[in-house]
């Protein structure tokens, strides 16, 4: 596999699981600090099952790290998928920055031959 296909392959599974938004609120709630994973249940209003396919998933795609520590599992936000979505992104904003600055600079052209006619 080369590196792009799996730079690829991680943020399909970073975007799919920010499709949820029952998974994004997790995330946002993990920004104040770790959570168990019974705190999450109670937190959000989820069965058990629901919150335990929502953290896997959430695992998986390196959105957070689980720590297990004698019965409870620990979960903490993975800053380092969150750089890696930042960076993903950024390449787009640089992207409509620059077409949304040559399109200011086109419509100003157009604006100034119309004064001049």
């Amino acid at each position: 596999m080369s590196r792009t296909s799996l730079k690829d392959a991680e943020l399909d599974l970073i975007f799919s699981a920010l499709a949820d938004t029952r998974r994004r609120k997790v995330l946002l709630r993990l920004i104040k600090g770790p959570l168990i994973v019974k705190e999450i249940g109670a937190e959000f209003e989820m069965s058990k099952p629901a919150v335990g396919k929502h953290v896997n998933i959430l695992e998986k795609s390196g959105l957070i790290k689980r720590k297990e520590i004698g019965r409870s599992h620990h979960c903490e936000l993975n800053q380092k998928a969150i750089k890696k979505v930042e960076n993903w992104i950024s390449c787009y904003q640089k992207y409509w920055t620059e077409s949304l600055d040559e399109m200011d600079a086109y419509a100003s052209t157009l604006s100034k031959k119309k004064r001049n006619e």
